[in-house]
This record gives C-alpha cells, sequence and structure tokens, in this order.
C-alpha cells in the first residue's frame, strides 16, 4: 500500500500547457473537488503512463483509484457521478442546461473548434520550433494537413468565425451565462474552456477576433476565466506527486468502479473477458498507442478494459464510447 494520503484517491496525470488539461484543472477547481497531480512531458516518451501499462498517448489521464480514465469527457462524466452537489462540492450541472452542455461539448471537441484553436497557434513559439516537439505532434496531422500545410491556420480561421458568430447569437439577448443561469453551469465550461485558451493565450488575428467584432464573446471569456481563478485561489492546492510516486499510489489503491457489466444487447455483440483493443478514432490512434485488454465493461457510453502495470498490479482503463473503437482481437492476432 502507498504511505501517501492522496486526496480522493484521485491523481490527475498532465502537463501545464495542455488545454486539455486545464479544462480537467478548471472543473476540479470549480467544483472543489481536492486531487494529486502528477507533472508529464509534454511529448511522448511519458514513462509514467508506460510504468501503468497505458498506452493512450494524449493527456491528461486521471485515475481514481485502480480506475484510470481516459479522454475528459469521461473524467468529467465520472466526477459528476461521485460528487453530487452539495454545499461542499458546487453544482455545475442542472437539468435546464444539460442538452446545451451536451452540444457544446460535440460542437468543441467531436466538431472540433478546438481542432481550429490549435490551427491559430504562433508559429514562431519556441517549443512549435522543436524537432522532437513537431515530429511527436505530426501523429495528429490529417494526410490533408501534411499535403496543403499553408491552408491550415486560414482555414481554421473561417471555421473559427463561424463559431463565434453562433456563441455572441446565442449571447444576444444580454445573459450573463450561456446557458441563462444565475450562476456558472457545466454549460459554461464545455463552450468556455477552449476558447478561453484562444482568446487568452494565443494572441487571436484582431481582424477577425477583436472585442469590437464579439463583444459578448469576450465579456463572457472573461466572467469564465474570472469564475476558475476566483475558484482554483479558494480551493485546496493539488498534492504534487513525482511519478513513481503516483504510479505506486494508483497501481497499490482499490478499485472503485462496482458495476462491471457488460451489455448483451449491445450492437458490438462483445461478451464479458474477451479480449479487445480500445482506441480514440479522433486522433492519436495509431496502433503502438492503442490499449489492449481483458473487457471487464460496457455500456452505452463507457467501456473498460483490464491491463497490467509493469509492476504485474491490474488496472481497469476506461473510455468513453463516443469516438473510441472497441474491436475484438482475434486469437491468431495476439500470436
Amino acid at each position: 500500500m502507498s504511505g501517501i494520503n492522496v486526496p480522493n484517491e484521485i491523481v490527475l496525470f498532465h502537463y501545464r500547457a495542455s488545454p486539455y488539461g486545464r479544462r480537467m484543472t478548471s472543473y476540479l477547481a470549480l467544483r472543489n473537488i481536492p486531487y494529486a497531480e502528477c507533472l508529464q512531458p509534454p511529448i511522448l516518451p511519458r514513462p509514467d503512463m508506460e510504468a501503468l501499462g497505458v498506452k493512450y498517448r494524449r493527456s491528461p489521464v486521471m485515475a481514481i483509484g485502480r480506475e484510470v480514465y481516459v479522454d475528459t469527457r469521461i473524467m468529467i462524466a465520472k466526477l459528476e457521478e461521485l460528487f453530487p452537489a452539495s454545499a461542499e462540492h458546487p453544482g455545475l450541472s442542472m437539468p435546464e442546461t444539460t442538452g446545451l452542455a451536451g452540444l457544446l461539448q460535440k460542437l468543441m471537441v467531436d466538431v472540433s473548434v478546438f481542432s481550429k484553436v490549435v490551427s491559430q497557434v504562433p508559429q514562431d513559439l519556441p517549443m512549435l520550433k522543436d524537432p522532437k516537439f513537431a515530429k511527436d505532434r505530426a501523429e495528429f496531422r490529417t494526410a490533408d494537413q501534411k499535403r496543403n500545410p499553408q491552408l491550415i491556420k486560414p482555414e481554421g480561421t473561417v471555421h473559427l468565425r463561424q463559431c463565434f458568430d453562433m456563441v455572441e447569437a446565442l449571447l444576444a439577448d444580454g445573459r450573463t451565462w450561456v446557458g441563462n443561469t444565475a450562476n456558472l453551469s457545466l454549460a459554461d465550461l464545455e463552450g468556455g474552456w477552449a476558447l478561453e485558451w484562444f482568446l487568452g493565450d494565443l494572441m487571436p488575428d484582431q481582424a477577425y477576433f477583436s472585442e469590437k467584432q464579439y463583444p459578448k464573446v469576450h465579456a463572457w471569456i472573461r466572467r469564465y476565466r474570472d469564475a476558475v481563478r476566483a475558484a482554483t485561489k479558494h480551493a485546496q492546492k493539488p498534492l504534487r506527486l513525482q511519478g513513481a510516486q503516483a504510479v505506486d499510489a494508483v497501481t497499490s489503491a482499490a478499485f472503485h468502479d462496482r458495476q462491471l457489466v457488460v451489455d448483451a444487447n449491445d450492437p458490438l455483440r462483445l461478451t464479458k473477458g474477451d479480449h479487445v483493443k480500445v482506441f480514440p478514432m479522433d486522433g492519436g490512434g495509431l496502433p503502438q498507442h492503442q490499449d489492449e485488454g481483458r473487457l471487464v465493461k460496457l455500456t452505452r457510453d463507457e467501456v473498460a478494459i483490464a491491463i497490467q502495470a509493469k509492476s504485474g498490479a491490474e488496472l481497469h482503463v476506461h473510455a468513453p464510447r463516443w469516438a473510441f473503437r472497441v474491436e475484438a482481437i482475434r486469437e491468431g492476432a495476439r500470436l
């Protein structure tokens, strides 16, 4: 057993510059959920993930006990389940904004407003001039982007302007928060995290994204940023763990998910114990980054497989069903 008392047995593996990592730290602060963190390098290799036996290549990764969650969509869904709204943990979800929050999540992640924001990253940043970083991120580029790199930024600008037009229209009635709520809701997080990174960090082209053109979007993002900063200041500072400490904390913890069922009516017709591979279909799912293991859970929203850490400890890796492939591995393919 690990001798470290990890708050809520939550360990967030992330790197500081990761927008998705910031999405999670913002959520945890807004909900006042204490946790531990283990900072990771921005590029591969990531020895801590290798020690855990996790091949998923994107960041962040979050462990709750011996359950390891990949993709922020399922991380937030699980935390919403484990920490219902209370005086200690202010709620962000509410019935009247659930649909809007889901739509904004799809817009930012699945319709990939986020990828259009990435297209606007200034090319003179020192990190982008590092050949190792460029090689690492090349895995995420499509064949068309590799053929036509000069079109990435202008085409991204075209798409982002349409996104800004939609959000400006959504705020046109003067609402303070995107769901027309009294306080910030999950809809604001789902709609605001990528735009906050864009407006706050990436020095957007004022010819296209100025406050004069989009006054309501800019004002909303400022309110969102101020709310996150205030919550972060109030929240307990994350417990910082070194790699070996974090790995030991995860592998020596208990399993927490007691609902390990495989839906017999799932369209994939898999059964519990099948050997499968799980990987994202929207970037980073190359063969060397596909997690393989024994199927232990399959529902309409979630898949979990049992894997083995380098220490021999069994872990469960959980992923969302949306934009993730779950594929059975034939016995011959495993030889």
